[in-house]
């Protein structure tokens, strides 16, 4: 992406978008997040229309808190992370912060705007940026240490398509973690993992409070078979 970088990327978005930043704490580390105020602002009928697009992106959803939480006890020692459906960032700042070499990906280059807008608020290396369609993966995908995603399941369909992203973009020995909280396409996304190559290693539980909101979010770590 040819885009402008820190301070004047911050300006950018800025200027383009209704915006907060909130402070995140993350295991103890406070993430400064600049993020949409309203995901409800960025809603673009046209989009809609053309492949039903939403903006779900622009929220920060309790599984990347979860998730980033997870990534501070990972030894990240010249090890690559790529995230799928990288919104504004959280996760993948908090894996920049913990030392691994990061790429976000997502379907709105805006997310990818954010992400890298955030890396710079955080004083991190700028992450490397992929717009990714998971119906219309690269024919030579590059292959990742470590695949993360957090609440990417919310449509049906997405159970298989983010099973065949991560059977093309994990590397041999590589890892995937998933966060979420038990959308809609969860079970297909199961069912689709051994045709993928894939294996479900574990799965651990981690309860979510913040005010009124609860869940319980499901991190299921994927290896390949």
């Amino acid at each position: 992406m040819s885009e402008p970088t820190g301070d004047r990327l911050v300006k950018s978005l800025e200027r383009r978008f209704r915006t907060i930043r909130s402070r995140i704490d993350v295991a103890g580390r406070d993430i400064v997040l600049l993020h949409p105020e309203s995901a409800e602002d960025l809603i673009d009928e046209r989009d809609f229309e053309r492949d039903e697009r939403l903006p779900y992106w622009a929220e920060i959803w309790p599984s990347s808190r979860i998730l980033a939480s997870r990534l501070v006890e990972f030894d990240a020692r010249n090890r690559t992370l790529l995230e799928l459906g990288c919104g504004a960032g959280l996760v993948a700042t908090t894996a920049a912060l913990g030392g691994f070499r990061v790429t976000v990906s997502d379907y709105y280059e805006d997310a990818l705007r954010f992400a890298r807008a955030n890396a710079w608020l955080n004083d991190v290396q700028s992450p490397d940026a992929m717009l990714l369609d998971w119906r219309d993966l690269p024919d030579e995908p590059p292959r990742f240490d470590v695949i993360v995603a957090s609440d990417v399941l919310y449509e049906r369909e997405y159970g298989g398509l983010v099973a065949t992203a991560i059977g093309a973009l994990l590397g041999e020995s590589g890892t995937a973690y998933l966060a979420d909280p038990g959308r809609v396409g969860r079970e297909e996304f199961l069912r689709s993992l051994d045709s993928c190559g894939l294996v479900l290693r574990s799965t651990t539980e981690h309860r979510f409070a913040d005010g009124p909101v609860r869940q319980t979010i499901t991190i299921y770590e994927i290896a390949r078979r």
